[in-house]
């Protein structure tokens, strides 16, 4: 593990043991946020997998009307009669915050009745087709909303996940060992200061008795 390089003295060791301290409390706040996130997560997968079941049956059943439809007037015809209709906007976005991840909300407009084709040339099973697609449109956006929102927790479950590792295998334990090692050093330091101090002692203690003995 690579050490901290900072000069092995006492002001430094403190400034330290605050840092370690800091990134301990940061350490277990990410991992929290990790964890919800997590449980965030897989809530919704699940419910989204619900909702996409759902969403798909009514497509496939709207789907093999438009089958028919195609197969009494033509893919040509019905393609033509779709296009005559005047587009509109479908529906407004906004914003909310989930766990601090800003995941969007799709609110749906009010759809326009479906026209401007010939209701003599076209078949009936046209109108159900659309009737039913308009029908599985709102759980359709609320089907884009959630899969956008799994994939935005996705994402910051993985930035919190580096996060987590960085400071639990890197910045921890570099700022651990460094002030191990200059706890060691502040030690040798202090025994080598004694180690003198005793013979500076004992040299003074020698000369006394020397004096002592003239």
């Amino acid at each position: 593990m690579a050490k901290i390089r900072v000069n092995p003295n006492r002001m430094e060791l403190l400034k330290l043991r605050r840092r370690g301290d800091v990134a301990k409390r940061g350490h277990k706040l990410l991992k929290d946020k990790f964890d919800e996130l997590l449980k965030e997560f897989i809530a919704r997968i699940s419910e989204n997998r619900r909702l996409r079941a759902e969403v798909e049956a009514q497509l496939r059943d709207a789907y093999g009307y438009f089958a028919v439809a195609r197969a009494e007037a033509g893919r040509a015809a019905i393609a033509q009669a779709l296009l005559a209709s005047t587009p509109a906007d479908l529906l407004d976005t906004a914003e909310k915050s989930v766990m601090s991840v800003r995941v969007p909300i799709f609110e749906q407009r009010e759809l326009s009745e479906p026209g401007g084709y010939s209701l003599a040339t076209m078949p009936v099973v046209l109108d159900e087709a659309l009737a039913k697609l308009a029908a599985v449109a709102p759980r359709m956006l609320e089907l884009a909303e959630r899969e956008k929102a799994i994939e935005l927790l996705a994402a910051e479950i993985e930035r919190t996940r580096r996060r987590v590792n960085a400071l639990e295998h890197v910045l921890i334990p570099s700022i651990d060992e460094t002030i191990k090692d200059i706890q060691m050093k502040l030690d040798e330091a202090e025994r080598g200061n004694l180690t003198r101090l005793m013979k500076v002692k004992d040299i003074i203690a020698a000369q006394e008795a020397r004096e002592r003995e003239r």
